[in-house]
């Protein structure tokens, strides 16, 4: 080629090729940042001074390479350079200027290929210029990076002189310079390294720019969307306070045509965490004391993060005391020293305890609070059922609402004591194996049933309002807090009452006579009936062998049931009606009677009482009796009438018909 072709085209003949060899992705890279340039901070007073001293040679334009190559204009070839830093040494050094003549033909006999437009090369910034930056690209050529294009926001970094830069040609000359690129370079880099993140999993550095709608926007070397869901492995809820901040992501999607790229976050610190919990797992046993770190508390219980791995430390666990919440014991963010007490692999649960670290006040609760103790201790906690009482840290015990009175009807616990009231309980019953203990708050005052006893004896007439009527009696309080029952048996003597409600009703005064006192079992035994007691009366006027007159109220089989006065009736066993039969002799009672009864309902007779249970209110008679004494008596009277010692019954009977 000749000197005049190489005037006419200076660029090298290879760039055309190279440009058309070039891939299709550089180009679109090379188009996207053709526009794109960065700010130049500033132009150094010294650097332009660098720029004048360091290229004076750049004037001439098109020099030739020794191979016909053409180099950029206001650059000098190496071999012309060193030709002319010979020329001034003495003649002392002329072989070794010789020899290194005969290196620099060596070195320029191979021929140098100039890089094609579309590689990335490497150059060191000489100087900052008005015009740009020039960048040294080696074997003394020189480029040009134009000002305009440090003049976007996101240029990137600014160049300082002997710094390492990228670049890439842009097939242009400016005032004696190669135009260089060096967004396209950068772009390019930045390109390739979001899809190496983007395929190989590589995580990136960036800053958070802004929050927008839904998410972040992190730059990366562009802008990328960094959803809200992907910031944290939890839910973020602020995320103004991520602004400004670096942080380290992963590219989830790119579509480089459109400039479109989301990262995310929480990718990484999912495998971080995923490391962390499988080395934890493989450490973790039943039984081990480690350190974690109060993640979140609940009502129930606390959140403990073991380092990858949350333990469940629930409220029981927490501490030996009662606590209404947990967060009475801990605090958001603390660290605390726990016991595995629980761990299962397959589902991935820890459960977790805090109190199993101290003592446990339950081993020495026997010794210390014995039955029958009288304690003082503190009110904790009150139900329907009764009422706990701290016995001390970590121990409490239960007043059940029946240990709290001797006399009250308590509906509530509440009525007696309150939250934090200090009270004086006995110990009724201790299970430390149960962690139970039963105390007693009416244990500490006297017993009123044992003073009741003596103040109503049995047969002391009382009077009292009906409180509860039930199908079996009615209840009765003649004190407060004391109630006696009227069973349905002793409301009256002479009427079959079958329910309470029959006679009294909720409110009623009654007159009662005290029946019987269980002091032990807290109950207390009336009756109505025994104000009049028609029984005591009855057998106090009549005795064994006495006859009386009765009248048959109802016959059974056994015998007859004889009212001998109101409320009050006797038995007349069958064996007392009538004369035993001989064996053998025929039953001569009319068929349908009843067996040896010849005694009919309503009709009165005269019986002899053979038997007397006053305590029972049982009445034996004997109409068989009553007959032969009466037939003694007539007979009698009729021996004492005739003055014949000798006379007969069959006299008797024939006088008195005769008589009639």
């Amino acid at each position: 080629m000749s000197p005049e072709q190489d005037t006419d085209n200076p660029q090298p003949s290879a760039a055309p090729a190279a440009e058309a060899e070039r891939p299709a992705e550089e180009s679109a890279a090379n188009s996207e940042s053709s526009g794109t340039q960065a700010p130049l901070a500033e132009v150094h007073a010294e650097g332009a001074a660098q720029a004048a001293t360091a290229t004076p040679a750049m004037a001439a334009s098109g020099n030739e390479t020794p191979h016909g190559e053409t180099t950029p204009t206001g650059s000098t070839t190496a071999a012309a350079s060193e030709a002319t830093e010979l020329s001034a040494e003495p003649a002392a050094g002329t072989e070794t200027t010789e020899a290194f003549d005969e290196h620099l033909l060596e070195q320029y006999s191979v021929p140098q290929q100039a890089p094609s437009e579309g590689d990335i090369i490497e150059g060191h910034v000489v100087a900052l210029t008005e015009l740009g930056v020039v960048v040294d690209l080696g074997a003394k050529n020189e480029g040009l990076i134009p000002a305009q294009e440090f003049l976007e926001p996101d240029a990137g970094p600014t160049l300082e002189p002997g710094q390492a830069v990228e670049v890439q040609r842009t097939g242009e000359r400016k005032e004696g310079y190669v135009l260089l690129s060096y967004q396209r370079a950068r772009r390019r880099r930045i390109w390739e390294n979001i899809e190496k993140s983007y395929r190989a999993h590589v995580p990136l550095s960036g800053k958070v720019l802004d929050r927008i709608k839904g998410g972040l926007v992190v730059n990366i070397g562009v802008r990328a969307f960094l959803p809200a869901s992907q910031v944290d492995l939890r839910p973020m809820h602020d995320l103004e306070a991520w602004k400004d901040k670096e942080i380290t992501c992963r590219v989830l999607k790119m579509n480089r045509k459109r400039g479109n790229v989301v990262v995310s976050r929480r990718v990484i610190l999912d495998e971080e965490l995923q490391a962390q919990r499988q080395k934890l797992m493989d450490s973790l046993v039943e039984g081990q004391v480690i350190t974690g770190r109060v993640k979140n508390i609940t009502d129930y219980g606390v959140f403990v993060d073991l380092g990858g791995l949350d333990g469940l430390l629930h409220i029981t666990d927490l501490s030996w005391g009662r606590l209404k919440h947990p967060s009475e014991a801990v605090a958001p963010d603390q660290e605390i020293e726990v016991q595995v007490l629980k761990f299962d692999r397959e589902k991935m649960r820890v459960s977790l305890g805090r109190k199993q670290l101290q003592p446990d006040p339950w081993a020495t609760v026997p010794e210390r609070f014995p039955g029958g103790a009288r304690v003082a201790g503190k009110v904790v906690g009150i139900t329907d059922y009764g009422a706990f009482v701290e016995l001390d840290s970590g121990v409490e015990g239960l007043v059940h609402i029946s240990e709290m009175s001797w006399s009250k009807r308590l509906k509530h616990p509440a009525k007696i004591v309150s939250l934090g009231d200090t009270v004086e309980v006995v110990v009724l019953d201790v299970r430390p194996e149960q962690r139970r203990i039963s105390l007693g708050l009416k244990q500490t005052q006297p017993d009123p049933w044992q003073a009741l006893a003596e103040k109503y004896p049995v047969g002391t007439l009382v009077t009292g309002r009906v409180r509860n009527l039930t199908d079996f009696g009615a209840f009765v309080e003649i004190e407060e807090g004391f109630d006696g029952l009227i069973h349905v048996s002793d409301i009256s003597w002479t009427e079959r009452v079958k329910k309470p409600a029959e006679v009294f009703k909720k409110g009623d005064t009654v007159e009662a006579r005290v029946l019987k006192i269980d002091a032990a079992n807290r109950r207390l035994s009336l009756g109505v009936k025994q104000v009049n007691d028609i029984w005591a009366n009855w057998f106090r006027a009549h005795k064994v062998n006495d006859v009386v007159r009765g009248k048959v109220s109802r016959v059974t089989t056994f015998g007859a049931f004889v009212e001998l006065a109101q409320g009050i009736e006797g038995l007349c066993h069958i064996s007392e009606i009538e004369e035993r039969r001989k064996k053998g002799e025929p039953d001569k009672a009319p068929r349908g009677a009843v067996p040896g009864v010849q005694l009919e309902p309503g009709q009165e007779y005269d019986f002899k009482i053979i038997k007397l249970s006053p305590e029972q209110h049982k009445i034996g008679l004997s109409y068989r009796a009553a007959l032969k004494q009466a037939e003694r008596r007539e007979m009698e009277e009729y021996r004492s009438s005739k003055s014949s010692p000798t006379a007969t019954l069959g006299d008797v009977f024939f006088s008195k018909r005769g008589s009639a």
